[in-house]
C-alpha cells in the first residue's frame, strides 16, 4: 500500500468510525481536526485516533493506553500490531464501555 492509499483509507476509517457512533445510538460525542478523531464520553474521558501516514498505521490513545494498528489487506480490516491482533472495532467497542460506563458495541462498515 501506497501512502496514498493509506491516507484515503485512513480518512475512509475515521468517516467510518464516526458514522458507526451515530448508528450505534451510544451517547459520545466526537470531533475530527486535521486528521484526529476525538471521542469523548459523559465522564469527560476520551479516546483519540490519529493517522501515521510514515508507518501507515492507526493510533489510538485511551484511558489504558497507546495502541497501533495496521491494515490487515488479507481480512481487509486494521488489526493491533502487536499481541492478539484484535480488530479495530470489537478493540474500540470494549474501550469505549469501559471509558463510558454504558455498553458500546460498534460495527464496521458491512458487518
Amino acid at each position: 500500500m501506497n501512502e496514498s492509499e493509506f491516507r484515503d483509507l485512513a480518512d475512509q476509517t475515521i468517516e467510518d468510525i464516526q458514522s458507526a457512533i451515530d448508528a450505534g445510538g451510544v451517547d459520545i460525542d466526537y470531533e475530527e481536526s486535521g486528521g484526529v478523531l476525538t471521542l469523548e464520553f459523559e465522564n469527560g474521558s476520551k479516546i483519540i485516533f490519529s493517522k501515521q501516514a510514515p508507518v501507515k498505521q492507526l493510533w489510538m490513545a485511551a484511558k489504558s493506553g497507546g495502541f497501533h494498528f495496521n491494515y490487515d489487506e488479507n481480512a481487509r480490516q486494521w488489526q493491533l500490531d502487536s499481541g492478539t491482533h484484535e480488530e479495530l472495532y470489537e478493540m474500540l467497542s470494549r474501550l469505549a464501555t469501559e471509558q463510558g460506563g454504558e455498553k458500546v458495541l460498534l460495527a464496521a462498515p458491512g458487518s
